[in-house]
């Protein structure tokens, strides 16, 4: 009961999460406007628009690939630094690109940047978290990607709308610079334990192989996150043929939901375990997109962002703390590599998948089977909950 009690807001904990916010709001203001951008300029067909977000997510599950080996090895400071240098240039190359093909270019240069330094922060933050607080903690912790996720598209839509792409580019780029003095503090502050992970207790000799146990977590994180796909990649020109007034709002919305579920999800998680969360949340968030589905009005459209926005919000720090908990402290940077690629990998298939289903149908119809996605979730959850269950594992669904 002691270790309960060890502080969860260091300062090294505040650092950290306030560096992840800035790091994931840059991605999401970017993500969610560039392929308006690259339509109305290059005149893009819908698979070179699709291309746009399918390479960057591609770039950055490659980059993560090495970025775990490198962690496990103690390189922290070098993922982060150089991540960030890349991302910056490709963020900086954004607006000078004269044509689609080095914008594509620029896009996965800024991709293994993101890859890189994205895989850093939640390693370190896993590494800070008393063990008997991970859930809390990282519940905390995901918060600010869930918030940037939330809120950096409506930043981004909202600054493309009423101001310029430059703009837009230039402020993005800015907030990469931000990161800057914050690793540096994190680097010079964190004793070297949490930089080099020492004396963990794996078979000596032997390099850590894959943990096959986060295949389940990542699929499921894969799942959720093809819903999240669609509605960056498409929901700016869903509020054209559904006459919303403000589309962008529905992140605005999302975020709401998110802040208000987030602080009490990860105590439950700790208390719990994953059922508890997982499964009303899918619920949640296949309400959330039939809702939106039907939405002809603005005030339609927040009941489906706030009911998306708890299922998003409870599901996306269970799933990653599943993962962390389920490897030892040394495979940590496996598998946040692991939730993050498999999330990459969701809003790229989902942009891509989903495009098809709207050019064939229309963007209503492309939300309403997107939930199937969730429901399919469900489905491999449940009959992995009722597989555990017959011998007995020993390490339990629910965290």
């Amino acid at each position: 009961m002691q270790q309960s009690k060890q502080p969860l807001w260091t300062k090294e904990f505040i650092v950290l999460t306030v560096s992840n916010l800035f790091l994931f709001l840059e991605l999401q203001m970017i993500l969610s406007s560039i392929p308006s951008y690259v339509k109305n300029t290059f005149h893009a067909s819908s698979v070179q628009v699709s291309l746009v977000t399918t390479l960057f997510a591609l770039s950055a599950i490659a980059a993560r690939l090495f970025s775990a080996r490198m962690l496990e090895k103690g390189h922290r400071s070098t993922l982060i630094f150089v991540g960030l240098l890349f991302a910056l240039a490709g963020t900086l190359g954004y607006s000078v690109s004269p044509t689609i093909t080095v914008l594509l270019l620029m896009r996965m240069l800024f991709g293994i940047g993101f890859g890189m330094s994205s895989t850093a922060f939640p390693t370190m933050a896993s590494d800070v978290i008393p063990s008997k607080r991970l859930g809390e903690g990282m519940g905390y912790f995901s918060l600010s990607t869930s918030l940037a996720m939330s809120i950096g598209p409506t930043i981004g839509i909202s600054m493309l709308q009423y101001g310029s792409f430059n703009l837009l580019a230039y402020t993005t780029a800015a907030v990469i610079v931000v990161i800057f003095p914050l690793a540096y503090w994190l680097i010079r502050t964190l004793p070297k334990g949490h930089i080099e992970p020492p004396m963990i207790p794996l078979e000596e000799g032997r390099k850590p192989a894959f943990n096959r146990k986060l295949w389940v977590p990542a699929l499921l994180n894969m799942l959720m996150s093809i819903t999240y796909g669609g509605l960056l990649g498409f929901m700016a020109l869903y509020g054209d043929e559904a006459n919303l007034a403000h589309p962008a709002y529905f992140f605005l919305f999302n975020a709401v939901s998110v802040l208000i579920v987030r602080p009490f999800s990860g105590r439950i998680y700790d208390k719990k375990g994953a059922k508890a969360l997982l499964i009303p949340g899918s619920l949640f968030l296949i309400g959330g997109l039939l809702l939106l589905s039907y939405a002809h009005s603005d005030d339609f459209m927040y009941v489906s962002a706030l009911c998306y926005g708890i299922g998003f919000g409870v599901m996306q720090p269970t799933l990653q703390t599943w993962m962390i908990q389920i490897v030892s402290p040394k495979q940590r940077g496996m598998a946040n590599g692991m939730f993050l690629n498999s999330l990459d990998f969701g809003v790229a298939a989902g942009a891509l998948i989903l495009g098809i289903i709207a050019k064939a149908s229309d963007y209503a119809w492309m939300y309403r089977l997107s939930s199937l996605f969730v429901v399919l979730f469900l489905l491999i959850y449940v009959i992995q909950i009722i597989a555990s269950r017959k011998p007995k594992s020993h390490v339990s669904l629910n965290g």
